[in-house]
């Protein structure tokens, strides 16, 4: 791989839960790319509340490695939440996400770079997506339903392989902590007038581990989640519409101001 593939720095945030068996390994792998392709970079993993070794791996590879950056929840806290800690904590200049589970290859980011001087964010894509079959009924169903309550249209909305510039974290705010977090960033992405563009990745069998997306309580709290801020950012927007409205009506009320001759012309 070529040096310097991107003139700009790069936080990786990588949520980890319970992945003693692949958290080694996607850390090295990730560490050892982007030596060979950056010179400013830092790897973010959260451990949510991970109740094997993960933890322990974790901090035993930090102290070896300036560039890992461990974060520790106390309980599991969920998906959203692991994020949201990681991208608070993000000091570069872009911000990657991806899970640590061993199901994407980092060696996919190097084509999203070239996309960035044209858009602000790079979303992936899974091909061939290595779940089950209901798993993929439900994400389906999921994408649907989010398009339609928030105007989010994304080829897959939950991909856990994106790239956004870091200064959208540092200004704003993340509200939702489950399973509601990849539609919150992209709503609120696209709100904010940015744009971006979608790219197909490689979707890999899991290392180890298991996944959660599925749990009844995972998919409770998403949709407890979805209808909440809903109402709220829904709130939210015809205030500002409100607002803008008022504003504009103002301006127009506004009287223009009388030349200084014309004043002139009729005190004489």
């Amino acid at each position: 791989m070529k040096k310097n593939i991107a003139s700009s720095s790069l936080s990786v945030v990588l949520p980890a839960h319970n992945e003693e068996q692949a958290i080694a390994h996607t850390v090295h792998e990730v560490i050892d790319t982007l030596t060979a392709w950056l010179q400013d970079f830092e790897v973010i993993v959260v451990d949510d509340g991970s109740r094997d070794r993960t933890g322990v791996i974790l901090d035993t590879m930090a102290a070896a490695q300036p560039r890992l950056r461990v974060i520790h929840h106390a309980v599991n806290q969920g998906y959203g939440a692991a994020l949201v800690s990681g991208f608070e904590a993000v000091t570069k200049d872009l911000a990657f996400f991806m899970d640590s589970d061993g199901q994407f290859d980092i060696s996919d980011l190097e084509k999203f770079f070239p996309l960035l001087g044209e858009y602000d964010a790079v979303l992936g894509y899974r091909i061939d997506r290595q779940d089950t079959r209901m798993r993929k009924v439900n994400a389906w169903g999921w994408k649907i339903l989010v398009g339609m309550v928030f105007g989010v249209y994304v080829r897959d909305v939950d991909c856990a392989f994106k790239l956004y510039p870091g200064d959208f974290f540092r200004e704003h705010k993340l509200e939702t902590r489950g399973a509601m977090i990849n539609t919150e960033i992209l709503y609120k992405f696209t709100r904010a007038g940015y744009t971006y563009t979608q790219v197909g990745v490689r979707h890999l069998p899991r290392r180890g581990g298991k996944a959660t997306g599925a749990k009844p309580a995972v998919i409770l709290r998403a949709f407890r989640e979805l209808f909440y801020y809903a109402m709220k950012w829904h709130r939210e927007e015809k205030r500002e519409e409100r607002a803008k409205e008022r504003s504009a009506r103002n301006k127009h009320k506004q009287p223009s101001a009388e030349p200084v001759g014309a004043r002139k012309a009729a005190e004489k």
